[in-house]
Order: structure tokens, then sequence, then C-alpha cells
């Protein structure tokens, strides 16, 4: 069955799995403003909704997520005081996945960056297509680490394999990306989707008050340090943020060329 929906955000349920699909695939699926309210609220409706069981997060086209829409990003550094944020944005979404009591499939169909990388920290199961590759770029948009990534990775696939992936901006793919323990299975792209939803629909046949006490004492000791990496990680990110580096990084993205950081003020 589908769902009433914003263009940007699809949703079906089957076998009480609500399957959400980030759907803005000339911008590689990238988050503005916009997406990170639609996917939010549909984090909280599916939350409270007692005919969903699991949610499967997914996206179109060659991309699964961009992470943040550096367009949007570079606007808001240029003229912060005519940016219009959302209702949820960046950080509500956040807020979403770390409250969200069911189980969170996701299938990584396409490349990953940014958000679209450090969302796997949430997932309880992730699936990911042989051809799908991820980066977390943060070092090269001269920005921190977000969504909790400094502290779930570490958690998730070991120390020096999350300083790799946050402090490189390199790609991993798929295969890496399974051998760090970053994502639970690799399929063909053909078979993702399918693989994913008989494993989402595996645990939507249990009983929903079940499926939420087990999740709930699994995730719950790791409330606290989420909140506090979160934090740290906050703080920052508004220091970098418009700093000489992001600034170079902004325009060289804009200007489609690569960054040039060596000549940059002492200690950027």
């Amino acid at each position: 069955m589908t769902n009433p929906t914003t263009d940007i955000l699809l949703s079906a349920d089957q076998a009480r799995v609500r399957t959400l699909t980030l759907n803005r695939p000339d911008a590689l699926n990238a988050c503005n403003e916009a997406l990170y309210d639609a996917l939010a609220e549909a984090l909280l409706t599916a939350a409270e909704d007692p005919g969903v069981a699991v949610v499967l997060l997914t996206g179109t086209g060659r991309a699964f997520c961009a992470g943040t829409d550096l367009v949007e990003m570079g606007a808001r550094v240029m003229d912060p005081d005519n940016f219009v944020e959302g209702k949820h944005g960046f950080l509500g979404l956040i807020d979403a996945l770390v409250a969200f009591p069911k189980p969170l499939l996701i299938a990584v169909n396409g490349l990953g960056l940014g958000l679209g990388a450090t969302i796997l920290g949430f997932a309880d199961l992730a699936f990911m297509s042989s051809s799908a590759r991820l980066k977390c770029p943060f070092t090269s948009l001269a920005v921190a680490p977000e969504a909790a990534s400094s502290w779930l990775f570490p958690q998730l696939i070991g120390r020096q394999n999350a300083s790799w992936m946050l402090l490189s901006s390199e790609w991993i793919s798929a295969e890496e990306a399974l051998d760090m323990g970053l994502v639970w299975k690799v399929t063909s792209p053909d078979e993702l989707m399918a693989t994913a939803r008989d494993h989402a629909e595996i645990l939507a046949a249990k009983p929903i008050s079940s499926l939420v006490a087990c999740k709930r004492v699994i995730t719950e000791p790791a409330r606290a340090e989420i909140a506090a990496a979160r934090e740290r990680e906050n703080q920052c990110f508004i220091e970098l943020m418009g700093g000489p580096a992001n600034a170079e990084a902004l325009a060289a993205f804009a200007e489609g060329r690569q960054p040039d950081f060596t000549n940059l003020p002492a200690g950027w």
C-alpha cells in the first residue's frame, strides 16, 4: 500500500513493513531542509503507528544519500540571516533516529556520503549493494563528524576503522564496509531490496511490543554517550562552519574544483 507522502520521500506499506525511499535522485538524494523534515516526520509517524512494526529506508537512483545538500549549506553560510530553517532540520532528524523505538533497516542502494554513511550508526540491520560506496567527507569539507558518528563508529567498527573513515574522506567499498562490520550483508544490486525486505518481514511478523522491548534494552545504554558525542560534534561544527577552510571547501564545490587548503591562515 502506498501512503500519502511528499515527492521527495516515498512511503509504502507491506506486511507491517514501512519502506521509506529518499527521492531526490537528481541531487543524489542529498538532504535539504525539506527532506530532513520529511524523513523526521515519517519516522515520528511510524513510531506511533500501531500497524508498522519495521521501517526500511533506501534511496532512488544511483545514490542512497549524498548527505547534506551543499548548495543549500553554501547559501546558509553566505547569507545566514535569510536562511529558512525547517521544522526539524538535521538535528531534529537525528533526534528522531535516536528515539525511533522500532527496528530500522537500511538498504544502501548506491552512493552514501556524510549522513548517507553516518546514519548506519542508527541501523539495527544494514544491507548494501555490492556496487555501492560510502564516504564521510568531513575533512574535505573542513567540518567535524556528525550524528554521533564519533562515538557510534568506534563502537561499531573499531577505533582504527572509524578513524580512517572520519579522518580520510576516502571512499569505502561495500566489501570493506562488510569487513568492518558497518553493514550486515552485501548483495548484488538486483537482490538488495528483496533481501532487505525478506529480513524486514521476518522481524515484522513478531510482536511489536517485543521488538520495541528488545531494541530498547540494546540501545538504552548508549543514549547518554550519543547525547554527549552529539554535543561535542555540534560545538566543533559551529566553530568550523564558515571558517577559512570551510569557505574554501564550499567555494571549490560551487566552482567544480578541488579545494586548496595549503594557503590558509596558520592553524587552518
